[in-house]
């Protein structure tokens, strides 16, 4: 049975669906609904933040107390693609942080309209190399990304394998996007259900992204990529979402090619529900999940 609190929590998330829902003609007005022009910081108890200059990518620490020095989390935000690093995704980022016990990294990437594919993935690329050249060990880094950013993750692990560049030791998406064409079943069956995310959304702002690339490029399409070789992969998905089948697919399509994929669907959950932590016990579970396996694969010495 869902908690008591998801009942309550469901209600501000349908009104923000709806508010957005509204602004999907106007990329600027839909960056300040989400959050774009906030000039307060909203950070879990305990992180300390730095920003950081990659290579003119703008990124952020997000830092929790005595989190050992040689390990990190690689965040890969989400947005579509072109909402950037808001208060709502340091939130995310934070309680992994905090979670993991784990400094987090995370990339400020260039956003579309203005700035397509490949930009966002080369920024996150810059931001993963970059940890690399500070003496950060691949094993000792796991990527995590939720909504687009959990695309942004299967398409690093993709790029960097095919260039053989080292890959980090796993990699966890929370409700990815990984079909850009949206045929996913769960698109139409799940188009009421979902508290945050709707298909018009994703049909409108995800095309923003892509830009005039092919469909089927698997860093655009992760779905029709060659799997083999990627490391360990944590999904986790509800129930209830939109992308719920883009989930489940790209499960079968992982095991037929080998790769140790674990898949959690959450019952009753929406898009990124981890973001509502600690006030919703199914995100604080979720949280704990992931925790449980980040320790799993990266195994940090202090």
């Amino acid at each position: 049975m869902p908690s008591i609190q998801s009942y309550f929590i469901r209600v501000p998330m349908w009104v923000l669906r709806l508010r957005w829902g509204r602004l999907l003609g106007s990329v600027p007005r839909l960056r300040v609904a989400a959050g774009a022009d906030s000039h307060q910081l909203w950070l879990p108890h305990g992180i300390k933040r730095e920003v950081v200059d990659v290579n003119g990518v703008r990124c952020e620490w997000l830092c929790p107390p005595n989190a050992p020095p040689n390990a990190a989390l690689l965040h890969l935000h989400g947005g579509y693609g072109v909402l950037g690093l808001y208060n709502g995704e340091r939130w995310l980022a934070g309680q992994l942080a905090l979670a993991c016990n784990l400094k987090t990294f995370v990339p400020d990437y260039r956003l579309a309209p203005e700035h397509p594919f490949p930009a966002g993935l080369d920024d996150c690329l810059t931001a993963y190399r970059w940890l690399l050249s500070e003496g950060l060990t691949p094993e000792r880094v796991v990527i995590t990304g939720d909504s687009a950013g959990g695309y942004l993750t299967l398409s690093s692990l993709l790029a960097l394998r095919d260039v053989g560049q080292p890959l980090p030791a796993a990699a966890v998406c929370i409700s990815p996007n990984i079909d850009p064409t949206c045929r996913g079943r769960s698109m139409q069956t799940n188009a009421h259900r979902d508290a945050l995310l709707s298909p018009e959304s994703v049909r409108t702002l995800v095309p923003h992204y892509v830009g005039t690339h092919d469909l089927s490029d698997p860093y655009i399409s992760p779905l029709d990529a060659d799997l083999r070789g990627l490391p360990p992969i944590l999904i986790h998905v509800g129930a209830d979402e939109v992308l719920l089948d883009d989930s489940t697919r790209f499960d079968e399509c992982a095991r037929q090619a080998g790769v140790d994929l674990t898949l959690e669907i959450w019952p009753h959950m929406w898009h990124v529900w981890h973001v509502c932590a600690p006030y919703l016990p199914e995100a604080n579970q979720a949280i704990e999940h992931i925790a449980e396996f980040v320790q799993k694969h990266i195994l940090p010495r202090g």
